[in-house]
């Protein structure tokens, strides 16, 4: 029923079965700012946004560099002291993924929080 879900997971299943592109359906403005911050980091491609006449569809080019990329509910708040439990709890490693975050100043990942010393709600994060 989310719509963040459901492509975070599409995602997931075309990696898995190693396919270079994957679609996904319906195309929201939340998920199109999270497909841009997971671009931005590396983890895929191109993105491109597909006009069927209704909501739409993403069109998305994979690298096969995402481990695991999920969504987090319920959506837990976080503030910027208590970031590091978020990072114990969802990523593998210090350095390695990102936990998306949805903020004042935007769809940013935890790195850039603490940096803008801002706090947010808990959306997905990718390793």
């Amino acid at each position: 029923m989310d719509p963040l879900i459901n492509a975070l997971n599409a995602i997931m299943n075309h990696e898995s079965r190693r396919k270079n592109e994957c679609i996904i359906a319906p195309a929201s403005g939340l998920v199109g700012r999270v497909l841009r911050l997971i671009q931005s980091k590396g983890y895929i491609g191109e993105i491109e946004f597909i006009d069927d006449g209704r909501q739409g569809k993403f069109k998305v080019q994979l690298f096969g560099r995402i481990n695991k990329c999920k969504g987090v509910t319920p959506r837990y708040s976080a503030k910027v002291k208590d970031m590091e439990k978020w990072e114990k709890r969802f990523l593998p490693s210090r350095d390695l993924g990102i936990v998306i975050l949805s903020t004042p100043k935007g769809i940013i990942d935890h790195k850039q929080a603490k940096d803008q010393n801002v706090g947010g709600v808990v959306l997905a994060y990718v390793y």
